[in-house]
């Protein structure tokens, strides 16, 4: 019988929790099985292995980041919602780097839940962009544009690479406000 409290839920949370913790190192399921007080036969009543953990954390961050982007742009078009996403994009793969690497994965062609997860997020970003008038090609090219220098900048700081002196928040406010400019002229390029 599992432990009282225990859920597949709660296994997922804490296991994003420990990922995210600085210098945690791969997730182990005896590290994660002791913080909760139990042993790893039990973890197995709720997910399903490693793999079955790590799909859970990923769907877990592909949900809160969509939601953490929408809270963003809730109301707002055009540059003010692109740039109040890229904040909020940015603070959160920050805060929790290691959902976020799990999030930033493609889904499987073979799990509709994956799919349907990385569709609400890629929505938030299209009605980010509606104000720009993208349609079609457009707007998937403009969505891989901005995706690509969200991700390309908060990698290389999580991973350490901007070490010169130059101020990162000066850096990423120009990253964003060039972002802004090209999407405005984006019918032009």
């Amino acid at each position: 019988m599992p432990r009282a409290g225990l859920s597949r839920d709660a296994v997922v949370a804490r296991a994003a929790e420990m990922l995210d913790e600085p210098g945690s190192g791969p997730l182990q399921l005896q590290a994660l099985a002791e913080s909760l007080g139990v042993r790893v036969p039990s973890l197995y009543k709720h997910v399903d292995g490693m793999p079955g953990l790590q799909r859970g954390i990923l769907l877990r961050g592909k949900a809160e980041l969509a939601a953490e982007l929408s809270r963003a742009a809730v109301g707002r078009s055009g540059a003010d919602a692109v740039t109040r996403i890229a904040h909020a994009y940015r603070a959160w793969a920050l805060a929790h780097p290691g959902r976020y690497a799990l999030a930033m994965r493609a889904p499987t062609a073979d799990d509709a839940e994956d799919e349907t997860a990385s569709e609400a997020l890629a929505r938030v970003v299209y009605d980010a962009l509606a104000g720009y008038d993208l349609r079609d090609d457009d707007l998937v090219d403009a969505t891989r544009f901005l995706r690509s220098a969200m991700h390309g900048f908060v990698a290389l700081e999580a991973g350490g690479a901007f070490a010169l002196a130059a101020d990162r928040e000066r850096s990423w406010d120009r990253l964003v406000a060039s972002v802004v400019a090209a999407l405005e002229g984006w019918h032009r390029a």
